[in-house]
């Protein structure tokens, strides 16, 4: 199960940020150019936060249930802190991925309590963009010393 999970939080990814691309190129072009909120950008900034949470309910398996890192590192916490690896997987990736969510979401709360369009590509660019540069920091890349492989 567990090689399941993560192949698939894996390939997830891309298509969190595939939404998250789109939802902020029409964010970004519907604040910049005054346009009118309309069911395309609703629709794609619901489906990137819908990724999100899959996203986070996924990795929340693995990190609760069945990823032998965690598992490692909760069997001695103060060792896993000093070892980059084990801290990485017990505590920032996950903090900066629930930090990212919950800017997504606040996003989302800004972006249906705004009356004009413009305060809600505003609020859709402003929090998606934070998300987003959260969610690329977070994500354990190839070329990191903690990342996995590209798929």
């Amino acid at each position: 199960m567990y090689e399941f999970l993560l192949v698939f939080h894996s390939w997830l990814r891309y298509l969190v940020i595939i939404l998250a691309a789109i939802v902020l190129i029409k964010a970004w072009q519907g604040f910049m150019q005054k346009k009118s909120w309309d069911e395309s950008v609703e629709k794609f900034s619901l489906f990137f936060t819908i990724s999100l949470d899959i996203q986070l309910l996924i990795g929340l398996l693995l990190y609760g249930i069945f990823s032998p890192l965690t598992k490692l590192a909760f069997e001695d916490f103060g060792g896993a802190m000093k070892d980059s690896m084990l801290r990485y997987w017990a505590v920032e990736h996950i903090t900066i991925m629930l930090i990212a969510i919950i800017i997504a979401h606040v996003g989302r709360i800004k972006i249906k309590k705004a009356s004009e369009d413009i305060k809600k590509f505003k609020a859709a660019a402003v929090y998606f963009t934070i998300a987003v540069i959260l969610i690329i920091v977070g994500i354990p890349w190839p070329f990191y010393s903690n990342g996995r492989g590209l798929f």
